[in-house]
């Protein structure tokens, strides 16, 4: 088990964790510590917010950081496979053609464009916020898309048979890890309903759609998830989400 996350960190982010030779024994649990890499963003990501509270740090640095955070522990991990698929969605050509769009490493135009509309709508999302409940809510969303995106990783349908995600779930213990993440994703739930009833019900039920679309959408272009859809699902899961708060703290709470 400390192995399997171990493994899961130094995957999933830049944190650097002790090195040793991987077996298949070591990779049965490594999807139940992905959420783990969210607290690691979620945990920075708070603790910025309070000290530029406490420092009077302005909100334009403010937000560029809190931007920033997640691609630094990540090392930009899942914006790759965000900035593959959007090619690959926008290329409107056929399933084989797009699955080798996606393992194609050079950078297309869309995936520029995408990656930089996306950039500013999480940077005004995030400028919005305010309170410290909705701030709370935001950094375990960091956590929940994980959850969730380990789900779909031994659930749903993989569109080839190769790669890192078929690596990991043809040698993932499938119900524990299952069982695993429905427990920490009903335990984050749990805490953003805690800390505000309607704006945690709205930040799940935007996970959950997001969620929904990305399985429906992912069957329909690929025949299933790869690796990159999976980084897809986060980075769009997690903008999602920062927008949903940016919505409720300027129509409800305002």
């Amino acid at each position: 088990m400390i192995k399997s996350f171990l493994i899961a960190i130094s995957i999933y982010s830049k944190v650097p964790v002790p090195q040793f030779e991987w077996n298949e024994e070591d990779m049965k649990y490594t999807f139940c510590f992905f959420p783990w890499v969210g607290v690691l963003i979620g945990g920075c990501l708070y603790v910025w917010v309070y000290l530029c509270g406490h420092y009077r740090v302005n909100g334009l640095c403010r937000t560029l950081v809190e931007a920033a955070i997640p691609l630094l522990i990540t090392g930009g991990f899942h914006v790759d496979g965000f900035m593959d698929t959007m090619d690959a969605l926008h290329s409107y050509q056929p399933r084989e053609r797009k699955l080798e769009i996606l393992k194609d490493s050079h950078i297309g135009a869309f995936a520029v464009i995408m990656l930089a509309a996306y950039g500013l709508v999480v940077f005004g999302a995030l400028s919005e916020i305010e309170e410290k409940a909705l701030l709370k809510i935001i950094c375990s969303g960091f956590f929940l898309s994980r959850c969730l995106c380990g789900v779909s990783a031994v659930s749903f349908p993989l569109a080839k048979e190769d790669g890192m995600l078929f690596l990991f779930t043809s040698r993932s213990h499938k119900v524990i890890v299952k069982g695993s993440l429905y427990v920490q994703s009903a335990v984050c739930i749990g805490l953003m309903l805690h800390w505000s009833l309607p704006a945690g019900l709205l930040e799940a039920g935007t996970a959950l759609l997001t969620f929904i679309s990305y399985f429906y959408r992912t069957r329909k272009e690929f025949g299933g998830i790869t690796g990159d859809t999976a980084g897809y699902f986060v980075v769009l899961c997690e903008g999602c989400m920062i927008v949903a708060m940016a919505v409720f703290n300027i129509f409800v709470l305002k």
